[in-house]
């Protein structure tokens, strides 16, 4: 649209796109994997299947948002005093809990609980303590349909809708007057332990450097002046749970329909934004997905 007032190049651009419709994709196929149509068929209404990780909290749909924005809330609080006493190591592993309970739960879908948590826990430990692009976008992918997967079944539209209003406010806030997500976001990329995509310009060459420079130090600073262009986890994963639900009570082709509108919100904005600024997406990508809602609604 408008080249010099874009973010990132056409082509970092389309690839960010590209890899959000697919986790949004993979998502919807990891919940509907967890449907259970025998309990659904009896009740007459979306049922699904027990987690390999235990059951579900009981929350109360209709106000299932108020708990989770708490979590979010106490969440975000503590990585922050993490962030402040550069306690990374407990971010790490923090982190990586997380990510071997997601990918678990989402590979379970497809295979046996035994294989989808070793491979978890190998991928994991991989993405956490020997990152490379590959590794950490290639597992990015299925988080997040993990993630959808446990909560998916807490909500229902008027709490989801809820929720991602109010994310929506928090995440302008965040990055517009308190500018803490921002100081989360630079963190976590210095600690490579980033919770979202990560597309690199250009991938980190190797240079024949002198005895001399050839040291840690140098190779880290070389490795820092890689261009890196980045979505945050929560843009990814609030929109799937938001078509997640779709897909529990209107079905699966319908909620198809909301990473498509989530998409252009986001493309609106990385269309339209400045280069080394910071910008809250989830009120582009809020919006996307209640202008999708909105088309299913007159269809």
């Amino acid at each position: 649209l408008f080249p010099s007032l874009m973010k990132h190049s056409r082509k970092i651009t389309f690839i960010l796109l590209a890899i959000f419709l697919f986790a949004q994709f993979i998502g919807l196929g990891v919940i509907y994997k967890y449907i259970d149509p025998v309990k659904s068929a009896e009740t007459g209404q979306t049922e699904f299947k027990e987690l390999p990780i235990g059951e579900r909290p009981p929350v109360e749909q209709s106000t299932s948002f108020i708990p989770i924005l708490i979590a979010i809330l106490i969440g975000t609080g503590i990585l922050l005093l993490l962030v402040k006493f550069k306690l990374t190591f407990m971010w790490k592993f923090w982190f990586l809990f997380a990510v071997i309970l997601t990918l678990g739960v989402a590979w379970t879908a497809f295979v046996k609980p035994a294989i989808a948590f070793t491979l978890a826990i190998i991928l994991g430990i991989w993405k956490i303590f020997k990152p490379n692009f590959w590794i950490h976008n290639f597992t990015e992918l299925f988080v997040y349909g993990g993630m959808a997967a446990i909560f998916v079944p807490l909500f229902n539209l008027w709490s989801v809708s809820i929720l991602m209003v109010l994310i929506a406010i928090y995440d302008a806030y965040a990055v517009w007057k308190s500018k803490h997500m921002i100081t989360l976001a630079k963190s976590q990329a210095d600690a490579k332990v980033f919770a979202g995509l990560l597309i690199p310009y250009s991938l980190p060459k190797r240079k024949k450097l002198s005895a001399v420079k050839k040291t840690k130090k140098h190779v880290k600073k070389v490795a820092r002046k890689v261009h890196t262009a980045i979505l945050g986890g929560g843009d990814i994963g609030f929109p799937l749970i938001f078509a997640g639900v779709v897909l529990k009570e209107w079905g699966l082709w319908q909620s198809l329909i909301i990473p498509f509108f989530a998409l252009g919100g986001l493309a609106y904005l990385l269309f339209n934004s400045k280069p080394k600024k910071f910008y809250p997406a989830m009120p582009f990508i809020s919006i996307g997905c209640f202008v999708g809602y909105g088309i299913l609604l007159l269809l």
